[in-house]
């Protein structure tokens, strides 16, 4: 962007929300912005910040609308400002920052027999009711050699930020494999998620035991019934 443009858009943003700011960045490069939708690459330094003011003063109204007295209640005098860091530093921090850095390395040892990494401990949130989601995910790969190879932790930074946004668990696994098989390029990849969804224990039916499991599989482990039977046989029930 051009100096005159840039100060141009800067002239143009001033007193607006700047959720209005960032919607409008997002539209004229025909994105969209969906809950579970990673808009990092629209935000600059400092928007953060200013749309925590801005999530803060609506929250208030929230509270103000519930009819708790923020201003004599000790215990919510800063929920406001608390939750408003919650959402947007911590449960859907995955919609506000960019991919983590994985450092990926060359298949040197053609290894080509199945690795599965898990369980790993997800955490994120239904974008029906905004209620916690729990659970853990098993990752399946079948390398080849022209495979990346990446640090099994980075399974972990990449599964924390894909559910690191409003989801719905069916749409959370098909994103985890899409990622992980663009990072890596394997022969195959499987996702298997296992959750508690607090809108069920919660809210509604109050059912505080059922889980949801759901799995996707690419590649090899779609076309391979032994892998994929042997994949699943070796997660720990």
């Amino acid at each position: 962007m051009k100096p005159d443009q840039a100060q141009n858009d800067n002239a143009h943003d001033i007193g607006r929300p700047m959720s209005a700011v960032i919607r409008e960045r997002i539209k004229n490069a025909n994105k969209g912005y969906f809950a579970n939708d990673n808009i990092g690459e629209f935000l600059q330094v400092g928007d953060l910040e200013k749309l925590l003011d801005e999530v803060q003063s609506k929250m208030q109204g929230v509270l103000e609308s519930l009819v708790i007295d923020t201003e004599n209640d000790h215990n919510t005098r800063d929920t406001a400002r608390r939750v408003a860091k919650m959402y947007l530093k911590e449960v859907f921090k995955g919609r506000y920052v960019p991919a983590p850095d994985i450092t990926e390395f060359p298949n040197v040892g053609h290894l080509n027999e199945l690795m599965i990494v898990g369980p790993i401990t997800v955490r994120s949130a239904c974008s029906h009711h905004l209620c916690p989601v729990i659970g853990k995910v098993w990752v399946g790969i079948l390398p080849n050699k022209n495979t990346n190879v990446i640090g099994l932790s980075k399974y972990a930074r990449l599964a924390e930020w894909v559910m690191g946004r409003p989801q719905i668990q069916e749409e959370a696994v098909l994103q985890l494999a899409d990622l992980i098989e663009e990072k890596t390029r394997p022969d195959g990849v499987a996702v298997v998620m296992e959750a508690t969804h607090f809108c069920m224990g919660w809210r509604g039916v109050k059912d505080l035991d059922s889980k949801m499991i759901n799995s996707v599989m690419r590649g090899a482990f779609l076309s391979d019934m032994n892998l994929r039977r042997e994949f699943l046989a070796l997660i720990p029930k």
